[in-house]
């Protein structure tokens, strides 16, 4: 993550909770701004599961396969990140 690009809010946190996130950054070396960041980037990325090698694929699926895909338009990818993420990692 840089540094650029950045949107600033204001959330609300009981006492208790800025105190642990608090201390939560400090033993990671970060600001508390950092750590926030840190934490809900981590808890929010896309996480597609694995297939073990031996999963045996339809014949439907693999003719899909071969379709040619159209790339969606920029506005579509830039508002469904797990689609930006798919059409990036196969290359449409």
């Amino acid at each position: 993550m840089g540094t650029t690009n950045r949107i600033q809010t204001a959330i609300r946190l009981s006492p208790e909770l800025y105190e642990r996130v608090k201390r939560n950054a400090r033993r990671e070396h970060r600001s508390f701004n950092s750590y926030v960041e840190h934490v809900l980037d981590k808890s929010t990325e896309l996480v597609f599961p694995k297939i073990s090698d031996d999963y045996e694929i339809s014949e439907e699926i693999k003719a899909f396969g071969k379709c040619h895909l159209v790339r969606p338009p920029q506005e579509e990818l830039d508002a469904d990140p797990k689609l930006a993420y798919l059409v990036e990692k196969f290359g449409i």
